[in-house]
Order: structure tokens, then C-alpha cells, then sequence
């Protein structure tokens, strides 16, 4: 008897042993961000499958009953724009989902799921299929994938009795940098040209180094995506987010492109921010 119990609990413990954790399955998440003041946000999820194809699911609030929205992934990044490099299934207004199995993209080419959270993508969700213009919710994919590193800047009132704001520097996977610029008091209408000059502003005037999407007078806001700098006669120089961050500029934000020598707003970035 003696002798069974022992072979019963070494028979327990050999079981245990054997147990295998099941596989790991691969999975990204990114987060879908308002756009256009929809009040709609979310997720969508990337899900590697066994027979090699790749699941994109939409998991989104705010969208309503009756409404379908057309998704996209573009090529690029959400701030320079992009064709379309895959469709998805509409999401469903009334449960906010949607998922689509992915093989290939628009033109056939074969794509796995690799790929696709480590290409150079983002996200589009639209408001309907009459109003593809008005997006409704969006997020930069893969390599563009924003970082938690971000340096915010004030830009001070200029010329323009009270026009002031901030400069959020945020930094991507790749290294390049978002640069989003959000002024107070600008006025529908007009359009405001941007730059990061070299130097400081008590020193100014410096040369541009690096030139912004126009701040929209309607909104206040400006965003562009940095990776290289200006170069009027050949490909700019490659600089990354950590180079921006200590680098000797300021920005200036002008009245119009008719009218650069008044200044809407300024501030110091980089190495003389805290000169301010």
C-alpha cells in the first residue's frame, strides 16, 4: 500500500510537470483619438491568426444606431495625409465594431501582420460613405506610433494683440516628431505660416530651419510631422525628435504669407527654452 501511495504522488507530479502554457498570441492595441468634435474614440486591435492572415477590430464609443462609418489604412502618417493601403469593414454605428481579416493590401501585395504594426501607416475612420472628408476618429499605426515622450513650448503674444499658445513636441517610434501648434485668438478666415528658426529670439532674426503646415485661423491649430530639415537646393538633413528638443531655435507664427514681418506669436524651444 505504502509502495502505491508513492507511485500515485510521483504519478501527480509527473502530471504536473507535463502542463504546458498555451501559446502566445499576438496582439497590438492602439488608441483611436476624436477627431472633428464626433465625441468618438476607441481601439482597434491587431490580432495575428494561425492560418497567417491578420484580424483588425474596431472597438469604438460615441458612434450612433443607423450610421455606418467607412475605415481605412493609409500609407504615411495622419499629419503629412496618404493613400489607401487597405479597406476595412464599415464599423456599426449601433455597436461600434467592426472586424476585418487582412491577407493582402489594396493592390494585391501579400502583407502579414508584421508587417503592418511595423510599416510607416495610420488610421482613418469616417463619418459615412457620402462624407469620407469628415473624419470622425484616427490614429498613427506602426512605426508612427507616438512615444510618451512629448516637450510642450508657449508661444508668447506678438504683434497680434492676443494671439497666444503652446507647441507640443511629441516623439514617434521612428524618431520623427509631431508637432502640434494650438494658438487662442486667431480668427476664422485666416491662415498663419509657421517656422523653427535658428538661434534664439533675442537674437533673431535667424535662418528657417524647418517650416510648419499653416496654423488655420478657424481652429487655432497647426500640425505637422518633422523628419528632416529645410533645404531649398537638395534633400534636407535627417533630424529626430531628441535633436529637436536640444536644438538652438525659436519659433515664430506670422500673420500671413503677404505679411511675415508682423508676428502673431513666438517662443524659445529646445536649448533656449529656458531663457523665456
Amino acid at each position: 500500500m505504502t509502495l502505491a501511495m508513492i507511485a500515485g504522488l510521483t504519478s501527480c507530479n509527473n502530471d504536473d510537470d507535463s502542463i504546458i502554457d498555451p501559446p502566445a498570441v499576438d496582439i497590438k492595441e492602439y488608441t483611436l483619438i476624436e477627431k472633428s468634435d464626433s465625441g468618438v474614440s476607441g481601439t482597434v486591435t491587431f490580432t495575428k491568426n494561425d492560418d497567417g492572415s491578420t484580424s483588425v477590430a474596431f472597438e469604438l464609443e460615441g458612434t450612433e444606431d443607423g450610421n455606418m462609418h467607412p475605415a481605412h489604412i493609409h500609407f504615411g502618417n495622419a499629419a503629412d495625409g496618404g493613400e489607401i493601403a487597405i479597406s476595412l469593414e464599415a464599423v456599426d454605428g449601433e455597436t461600434g465594431m467592426s472586424t476585418t481579416e487582412i491577407t493582402e493590401l489594396e493592390d494585391g501585395t501579400e502583407v502579414t501582420y508584421e508587417e503592418l504594426i511595423e510599416f510607416d501607416r495610420y488610421i482613418k475612420v469616417h463619418l459615412s460613405a457620402d462624407e469620407l472628408e469628415t473624419i470622425v476618429a484616427q490614429t498613427d499605426i506602426g512605426e508612427n506610433e507616438l512615444t510618451a515622450e512629448s516637450e510642450s513650448y508657449d508661444l508668447a503674444e506678438a504683434d497680434i494683440e492676443g494671439v497666444i499658445g503652446t507647441a507640443t513636441f511629441e516623439e514617434r517610434e521612428n524618431g520623427e516628431t509631431l508637432v502640434t501648434i494650438m494658438l487662442e485668438g486667431t480668427e476664422e478666415g485666416n491662415t498663419h505660416p509657421a517656422h523653427i528658426h535658428a538661434g534664439s529670439i533675442e537674437d533673431a532674426p535667424g535662418a528657417i530651419i524647418i517650416t510648419f503646415n499653416p496654423v488655420n485661423g478657424s481652429t487655432g491649430l497647426s500640425v505637422t510631422n518633422i523628419a528632416v530639415t529645410d533645404d531649398t537646393e537638395e534633400e534636407g538633413e535627417a533630424i529626430t525628435y531628441e535633436d529637436l528638443i536640444d536644438f538652438d531655435g525659436y519659433i515664430n507664427v506670422h500673420e500671413s504669407e503677404d505679411n511675415l514681418d508682423t508676428l502673431a506669436a513666438q517662443g524659445n524651444i529646445g536649448a533656449n527654452a529656458t531663457e523665456d
